[in-house]
């Protein structure tokens, strides 16, 4: 057996031990065909640390199985996929050896699970987004984080330079998986953290406030100036504001550096059914049994105050040609009558949100390349098409 045929998740790590072709391993667990495997396994890999759920007070999810138009289309490259319409599950389907207790990495989704965990933050009085990052974090004073503002990392406008090339074979973003724990070292390299990797960027791109430039390590700064802020771990602050008050149904995780620093740009792992009741929880404006979760407010500024020519003068605008688009708090709207929020992760993870006509959408992937643009845009089309075909029911 060669890795060529090896297929999906149940061919992966099979056998007492599996074959050297079938083993998914640090080096190889990002990379098809081990990601049907690795994707769901994630914290056999890499250190993690617990979210936890709450079981006295799990959200049900009533059943009410519908016909969608193109579902089979939809479905064929997803390890996962959930919608819900009015808090009930009209269509699930799993693949690659996951069911619905499995968790999956989030990828980029985890940027929003920050977003929404900074707006109750920010609304207890904790997290001042208008404060300088290094009110907070000192430790970057010497980088190009100086004067950047909460808010500008928040929103993806900080001038920092840093090239997220997802398939560079070397440079910063292979140093910044590597200090993450996401990669091996190289043979006698000495080993790094996230933090140190943070305190290291240096250069400049532009001046803060200006346009969205997307940056992965500014999600993780953020998740430092979160555990600086309430003097308290990220992954327990998750768990406590958000996980467990949403009636998440199964504890989730998040990885960690070797220091315990959460991968909060990328290493939350989740069931497909649990992110849909975070999508839920949005939908129903925060509330849940009639205590506000997550404020009302954060939802409509993230809704209404991002900027659409900092997304036009950025570099993801012309995944959505034509579509009139803002980024704000780590989640991405379509600026339509009826907003659409959203949150995307690369190899295929999103999340979709319309209040209005109160349908969640979870597709969960491992696609083989992290982005191929034309998958992103047809994504945000099918979204929109069972958004408009369940509205219309």
């Amino acid at each position: 057996m060669t890795a060529a045929s090896l297929e999906g998740a149940n061919s992966m790590m099979h056998a007492f031990p599996p074959p050297p072709e079938g083993q998914v391993t640090l080096a190889n667990w990002r990379t098809a065909p081990f990601s049907h495997w690795g994707f769901s396994h994630v914290r056999e890999l890499i250190p993690s640390a617990e979210i936890k759920n709450d079981p006295r007070s799990v959200r049900p999810l009533p059943e009410a199985p519908t016909a969608l138009p193109s579902l089979d289309r939809i479905a064929e490259p997803c390890n996962a996929l959930l919608v819900l319409h009015r808090g009930r599950i009209v269509a699930e389907r799993y693949a690659d050896g996951m069911a619905a207790g499995t968790p999956h990495i989030l990828m980029s989704v985890s940027k929003s699970m920050l977003g929404l965990l900074a707006g109750i933050l920010a609304e207890s009085g904790c997290l001042d987004t208008g404060a300088p990052v290094t009110e907070h974090v000192p430790e970057v004073s010497n980088t190009a984080y100086r004067r950047a503002t909460v808010r500008q990392l928040l929103d993806m406008r900080a001038g920092i330079l840093f090239d997220e090339d997802y398939m560079a074979g070397d440079g910063p973003i292979v140093d910044y998986r590597r200090a993450t724990g996401w990669n091996p070292l190289e043979p006698g390299e000495p080993p790094s953290d996230l933090r140190s990797f943070l305190a290291q960027l240096a250069g400049a791109d532009g001046s803060h406030g200006q346009r969205f430039h997307y940056v992965s390590p500014n999600t993780d700064l953020l998740a430092w100036v979160i555990e600086r802020a309430a003097g308290e771990r990220y992954a327990d602050l998750m768990g406590r504001l958000l996980w467990a008050p949403a009636g998440a149904g199964w504890p989730a995780y998040i990885t960690v550096d070797r220091l315990g620093a959460p991968r909060a740009a990328g290493g939350m792992c989740v069931t497909a059914r649990d992110l849909a009741r975070i999508g839920q929880l949005i939908v129903e404006n925060g509330r849940r049994d009639g205590r506000q979760v997550l404020p009302e407010r954060w939802i409509d500024d993230i809704e209404s105050n991002g900027d659409p020519e900092a997304w036009e003068a950025g570099e993801f605008s012309s995944f959505f040609p034509g579509r009139r688009m803002h980024y704000r708090s780590q989640c991405y709207v379509l600026r339509d009558k009826n907003p659409l929020i959203f949150g995307i992760g690369i190899h295929g993870q999103n999340l979709y949100v319309d209040r209005y006509a109160e349908v969640v959408m979870v597709r969960l992937c491992s696609r083989p390349l992290p982005i191929e643009p034309e998958l992103i845009s047809r994504g945000l089309e099918d979204a929109l098409a069972v958004r408009d075909f369940l509205a219309a029911a």
